[in-house]
């Protein structure tokens, strides 16, 4: 540990860092500052002075690290992360890791995050500024604890007031506020650091205070959490304006916009309340005179597709992120899309098991669909559910998993299963009376070992346990004896609540522990937190990408119980999720590209790739929007779901490949290379016919024909020839068809994973060493795509690549993930690999978009209810 003379010395020249040139020139200062006070005083205290350039140094350098994240507008560094002066962030630390028991890695991820976003902030040392951010995050991953921390860092570094816009309901609001209050406020109430101005109570909503503005309370850190409705922002410009003009101008003020695409973000034309909240917002922002704002949000789609320009192409808007868009790295414990259903394909010679995703999700069959779900709004009247298998099935699991914590030692912990079929609120109603009937009914019978229920149960729950989960948990198996002997108690403590817009009695886990199987409806599609959530039954879709994200409340940490989670969910909303994982890691793609091209967001627009059937989001928010083109370059692309039980399409996807090796041997394009088939400068118009006849599966979004064929009918020169290839292993079966006049050729393997029902997910197929499939005296070494993909460009310029794989109908499996391919017919996939660079023909997108409010679902949720009542049912 440093002596305290070294700690402050550190301070001193973290302090004389803004406005300097670097870190020799902040040491100079200090030196001169000390020599001022006492001469030859920094000769004295040389050893101390290099000690503290040594953290500084490295202080500097984990910031530069961090800044690995973030697309930023460079400018001077300021903060470097906590000094020993600091009180919040410790108190905090403490908080974390001694009270709430946060494994030391995710304090680690917490503390290095929030550090990166503070570093981006403006620094509060000057007079004036005005700075504007974005904080992509993941849905359920720890958002309000970074949040937390970098209110907590940005005050130790100077800010000293905190407004939140938290929420567009009370309970939201509530609820962040009582977080804050607790994890924050408190950790140093006792030292009266605090000036709260927003009371912590579920209708605790800012109002202007009679005389005077809240703001002039400059001696102490301020907090203010404000519901995002037209009214309290209404009475926060009030506040703020009324502020005597000395006071505001001694306030450096950090905003946080929670959920910052909902409501935020201009709407279309009609949405008056909307656009009032958005304008509330912004006039709040240009009347504070030193101010950074932050959003924070896990689907960012709206708020990158902001116009960052005014009608007139010339002011900026103001919510626009033009200073810094950073997207957290994901927690090593984190449970989010991609860990729950699979990551989108890398390479086919290097699967990591973490790729197939955990098998976790369970099949809810057509049948039971239509028994928990009526057919239209006009049978909703009359449409009451049944307790199907698979319901059963799920909640006794749920059962015997609040067992199993009991067993743990988690007694004292709150338990939640989520039952979510329908947007109708009489749905819920009648669902949750379903399943306490279910309850009440079969309580002896979950009791008495003998019972048909109870082997069944024992049986489901013994197949669960061959699931291998000991690499991602340390908690202790229970066997089902012990499972048994704890259902007593799970039965008397089960509750089944409905939480929609209408319902009275609300779930609430502010007291003692709960066990909850919660029925909701669309208020739970954000923001609002299930605790100790393990089984989800989900039904429930949607085409919009962002609130099918949101509704994806299993997402998020599981301490202790890592091995307990399930979800029961549909085919389609299963390969839904799956693509929105791959569509998350695209934007961190982006932003990590753009950062490497030193470009800043106001250089290039983060893109959001398009899903055929499904909307970034609601349509009729969407009338705004220039969309911009689809763009290939610097990208490489691949088939790897098939239709595998068709056989025409089989048949008529391997006559495309058929066709297109046939024309390119015609045209005599054959390259002499012995090794290899492999045909160089084939004229685009071959390629251009392959695409119109080879018919990729509707999952790849990237890959329709519109797509492709309006990108490759573009008048860029680079396009026009192309090298084609067919990757066959060095030995190994034959095709049963001849590809066109080359013949049979060599089949590679793909088996298929084991939940994938009528569509065969391979997950990859390109390996990244195909990428040098066309590069002369290449040794075919290792890499990452970019890196291959660079050397190709070295040796074969600027020449797109198109490969064609013969994969085995058999292909048996390597892993216990997958299963035979068992197609009906050999299949036909391809990958290709387009030249240039990522960062190529990007453009600012214009598009008013906003995701449904929770206020407009609780209003929809209460009309359903009232056309309920009024139509008698009950």
């Amino acid at each position: 540990m440093s002596s305290p003379q070294v700690e402050r010395l550190l301070d001193m020249i973290l302090a004389a860092m803004p406005g300097t040139t670097g870190l020799d020139a902040a040491v100079e200062r200090v030196v001169e500052q000390l020599n001022t006070l006492v001469p030859g005083f920094a000769d004295e205290r040389a050893a101390e002075l290099s000690e503290a350039r040594a953290l500084a140094a490295r202080q500097f350098e984990q910031v530069e690290v961090l800044h690995l994240h973030s697309l930023i507008e460079r400018r001077e560094q300021w903060y470097f992360g906590p000094t020993p002066n600091s009180l919040h962030w410790p108190a905090l630390k403490t908080y974390l890791t001694n009270v709430k028991r946060w494994p030391e890695a995710d304090v680690a991820a917490i503390d290095d995050a929030s550090t990166e976003v503070v570093s981006l902030l403006e620094n509060p040392a000057k007079t004036q500024f005005s700075c504007r951010g974005l904080v992509v995050g993941h849905v359920q991953s720890g958002k309000t604890a970074n949040m937390t921390a970098v209110m907590a860092k940005a005050l130790d570094a100077g800010y000293n007031t905190v407004i939140v816009l938290a929420g567009l309901t009370n309970k939201l609001r509530f609820q962040t506020q009582t977080r804050l209050y607790t994890d924050l406020v408190r950790r140093l109430r006792a030292l009266d650091r605090w000036q709260v101005l927003t009371s912590n109570s579920i209708d605790g909503d800012f109002r202007a205070p009679a005389e005077g503005g809240f703001l002039s309370h400059h001696d102490k850190a301020q907090l203010a959490v404000v519901k995002k409705n037209v009214s309290p922002l209404g009475q926060l410009k009030i506040a703020v304006e009324e502020t005597v003009p000395l006071a505001l101008s001694r306030l450096r003020i950090l905003v946080i916009d929670d959920e910052c695409d909902q409501a935020s973000v201009n709407s279309a034309q009609g949405e008056l309340e909307m656009t009032a909240i958005n304008q509330r917002i912004r006039d709040l922002l240009s009347n504070l005179p030193a101010v950074s704002y932050i959003g924070y949000t896990a689907t960012p789609f709206a708020n990158v597709l902001i116009n960052p320009y005014g009608a007139d192409e010339q002011d900026l808007d103001d919510l626009y992120p033009r200073d810094f868009i950073t997207a957290l790295p994901r927690p090593a414990t984190y449970f989010g899309a991609e860990q729950l259903f699979g990551r989108e394909p890398s390479s086919a010679d290097d699967e990591q098991p973490e790729e197939e995703g955990l098998d976790m999700i369970r099949d809810i069959p057509p049948e039971d669909q239509n028994q928990l779900q009526p057919s239209s709004r006009r049978a909703v009247d009359g449409f009451h559910p049944a307790m199907v298998d698979s319901l059963e099935v799920a909640i006794s699991y749920f059962l015997c998993c609040c067992a199993v914590r009991r067993a743990r030692g988690d007694e004292q912990e709150h338990m939640t299963m989520l039952v979510h079929t329908s947007v109708y609120v009489i749905m819920h109603e009648r669902l949750a009376a379903l399943i306490n009937g279910w309850k009440d009914k079969n309580r002896s019978t979950l009791l008495d070992a003998t019972s048909e229920l109870s082997r069944r149960i024992e049986d489901f729950w013994s197949s669960e346990q061959q699931v291998a989960f000991r690499e991602i948990t340390e908690a202790r198996t229970v066997d089902f004896n012990e499972v048994r002997l704890r259902l007593p108690e799970v039965l008397d403590a089960i509750e089944v609540a409905v939480e929609n817009g209408s319902s009275e009695d609300r779930i609430d886990y502010s007291d003692q522990p709960r066990t909850y199987i919660v029925v909701g409806g669309s208020i739970l599609a954000r923001g609002l937190t299930l605790e100790g959530l393990m089984v989800s039954y989900f039904l429930r879709s949607s085409s919009q990408y962002d609130t099918l994200l949101q509704m994806g409340r299993w997402f998020g940490y599981r301490h202790g119980y890592e091995d307990l989670p399930r979800i029961w969910t549909t085919e389609d909303l299963k390969l839904k999720f799956r693509a929105l994982a791959g569509i998350e890691q695209e934007i961190r793609q982006d932003i990590e590209q753009y950062r490497l091209h030193n470009l800043t967001p106001m250089d290039a627009a983060v893109r959001i790739r398009a899903i055929p059937g499904m909307s970034i989001t609601g349509a009729n928010k969407m009338r705004g929007a220039r969309r911009c083109a689809i763009s290939f370059w610097g990208e490489h692309r691949q088939t790897f779901r098939f239709n595998y039980q068709d056989e025409n399409w089989l048949i008529r996807n391997w006559d495309a490949g058929a066709e297109l090796v046939s024309q390119a041997e015609e045209l005599k394009c054959r390259d002499p290379a012995p090794d290899r088939r492999l045909w160089r400068e084939v004229p685009k118009s071959t390629i251009v016919r392959f695409f119109e006849t080879y018919e990729a599966h509707a999952s790849h979004a990237d890959l329709t024909r519109d797509f492709l064929l309006n990108f490759l009918r573009s008048n860029d020169g680079r396009l026009d020839h192309w090298n084609v290839g067919v990757v066959e292993p060095r030995r190994g079966t034959t095709s049963r068809r001849r590809l066109g006049t080359v013949g049979k050729v060599r089949l590679v393997t793909r088996a298929r994973l084991d939940d994938t029902g009528t569509v065969a997910d391979i997950k990859a197929l390109m390996s990244r060493s195909d990428i040098l499939f066309d590069s002369p005296e290449s040794d075919r070494g290792d890499g990452t795509w970019a890196e291959l993909k660079s050397a190709r460009q070295e040796m074969v310029g600027e020449m797109p690549l198109l490969l064609l794989y013969a994969i085995n109908r058999d292909s048996p499996p390597r892993s216990h993930v997958r299963v035979s391919l068992d197609a009906a017919d050999d299949v036909l996939g391809y990958g290709v690999v387009f030249p240039g660079s990522v960062t190529e023909g990007a453009e600012f997108v214009s598009v008013e978009l906003q995701p449904l409010s929770a206020d407009e679902l609780d209003e929809r949720e209460a009309e359903e209810a009232a056309q309920a009542r009024a139509a008698g049912v009950d």
